[in-house]
């Protein structure tokens, strides 16, 4: 994606951009041109904590490398401004509030990406085993916040002029999870999945559709993306293995759907037409070579 009329470059905002997808996906878009406002908890290295999924595991909380400051170091050096915003996805006033300061300070954004989830106990407990409470912070912080930030942010973009010959306004893009479009083949722990999580992941999807409905004839383009089974440095320390990280993009990387992103909000005519739609990371990547490297060469 190039520049406004006005010369001005595009605005992204990516919330849980300190690692992991969010982190990759604000640096696709910085490399495509666009000024990116970064949102988590953990705004300087050596701060972040990750805690265990389940409330019947022992709750331990561990240090986990990423910060929003790094992630904007990255972002400068692809010739991007990054604008570091703190945001707790679990408190409605500071997700409100991160927006805000968003537009504040640039008076638009044009590219939303909802990455951040609530991450801890419950997500992965069994049915009889999820309290009711921690279920309900789930819900909040897997698709109540992220509605309410779409909520906020569509009336700015419907005002303003489309930036791309397909009458672009506006473009939002919703991490969701293979998991909502099929049921788990044997229960959690054994090869299945949580329903709390779940449950809030495909409440969040079902937000793409309705928005496609309702607001791609004003200019809105809203996509769901399948990262497909990616490798997070949560995941990894959380299983000891913090510093086994592989050499080189791998199946596993969040650079791939990270590159999905930043691809669908450029001004490509394939990502236009897939406007609505779920786009699986993966086959996404491969078949438009958005990483250099990846797919690996087969013997």
């Amino acid at each position: 994606m190039g520049q406004h009329g006005d010369g001005a470059r595009p605005k992204a905002m990516v919330t849980g951009a300190s690692r992991g997808i969010g982190r990759c996906a604000a640096l696709a878009l910085a490399g495509r041109g666009f000024d990116v406002a970064i949102t988590a908890r953990t705004v300087q290295e050596g701060d972040g904590r990750s805690s265990t999924s389940s409330v019947k595991a022992d709750a331990r909380s561990v240090p986990i490398p990423g910060s929003l400051e790094t992630t904007a170091g990255e972002i400068r050096e692809r010739g991007g401004e990054a604008l570091v915003v703190p945001m707790d996805l679990l408190d409605r006033v500071s997700v409100g509030m991160a927006l805000a300061t968003v537009m504040d300070h640039w008076g638009r954004v044009d590219v939303l990406v909802n990455n951040a989830v609530y991450q801890g106990p419950a997500t992965m407990d069994r049915f009889l085993d999820i309290p009711l409470d921690l279920a309900e912070r789930i819900v909040e912080g897997t698709y109540l916040h992220q509605l309410s930030l779409v909520q906020k942010v569509l009336p700015s973009m419907l005002a303003q002029e489309p930036w791309d010959d397909a009458g672009t306004r506006g473009v939002i893009v919703n991490l969701t999870s293979g998991t909502v479009f099929v049921d788990p083949p044997a229960p959690v722990g054994e090869g299945g999945w949580g329903l709390a999580y779940v449950a809030g992941k495909a409440a969040c999807s079902k937000m793409v559709g309705i928005l496609h409905a309702e607001f791609r004839s004003q200019g809105i383009r809203a996509y769901n993306v399948d990262p497909g089974h990616i490798v997070t440095e949560n995941m990894r320390v959380l299983s000891g293995r913090a510093g086994d990280r592989p050499e080189g993009i791998t199946n596993t990387s969040p650079e791939i759907p990270g590159a999905v992103v930043g691809w669908l909000a450029s001004d490509d005519d394939d990502a236009v037409g897939l406007a609505g739609q779920l786009v699986k990371a993966h086959r996404a990547c491969k078949e438009r070579a958005l990483v250099p490297g990846w797919p690996l060469p087969t013997s």
